[in-house]
């Protein structure tokens, strides 16, 4: 059995904890607010504490907007080593909603990878939206979940945690894709934002 710890307890934190309870993994649930992270808890069986309690997770899943990463990784520091940290945000620029706030030759996994060098980061569920990660299905397909991350073994043991819900993955090789990851999950949300897509569509795989 996997054990999994996912701080944050928004839509896609919810969908996450939940996918990866489906799928047989022992489920932590940190986040601010003690009374929110029990009440996610409770609904799938999942233990639950505020940030900055001891991690339990082997795989840390970082269910929280691109600018508490860093917060994040302060206060974990070393306890984030040796572990695989999913980053799942899309650094979007909320403020005009016309682009992203990293650097055109950066993203917001590699800016993680570097405050946690003793991690495992790979980019993961930047590219889905958290109703076709709890159905499990989109267009009638399984949900895909991208990849990107430079441990192979990481994005395995991910991988793993994803397929066990019924869900599939797509490897998108290594972490510098994740400037890609970002961009697509970006444009995907610009499309629902001006209603050319639902919050439960996006874009589909298929093989």
């Amino acid at each position: 059995m996997t054990a999994i710890t996912v701080i944050g307890t928004g839509n896609m934190g919810q969908a996450i904890a939940g996918l990866a309870a489906k799928g047989g993994s022992s489920v932590q649930i940190l986040a601010r607010d003690h009374e929110k992270a029990g009440t996610a808890a409770a609904s799938i069986g999942a233990t639950a504490g505020i940030v900055g309690d001891a991690i339990t997770g082997e795989i840390v899943v970082l269910a929280v907007p691109y600018p508490a990463l860093a917060e994040i990784a302060n206060t974990y520091g070393e306890q984030l080593t040796g572990k695989v940290v999913v980053d799942i945000t899309n650094p979007v620029d909320f403020a005009t909603f016309d682009g992203l706030v990293v650097p055109a030759d950066s993203s917001a996994a590699a800016e993680l990878a570097a405050l946690v060098p003793g991690a495992k980061v790979v980019k993961a569920f930047n590219t889905n939206f958290a109703a076709t990660l709890a159905a499990g299905e989109l267009g009638g397909e399984p949900t895909v979940v991208q990849i990107a991350g430079d441990d192979e073994a990481a994005k395995q043991r991910l991988g793993e945690v994803v397929t066990a819900a019924g869900l599939k993955t797509a490897d998108a090789g290594a972490l510098k894709r994740a400037r890609e990851l970002e961009a697509l999950g970006f444009l995907q949300m610009v499309l629902a934002v001006r209603e050319q897509i639902g919050w439960t569509g996006g874009f589909a795989i298929r093989a």
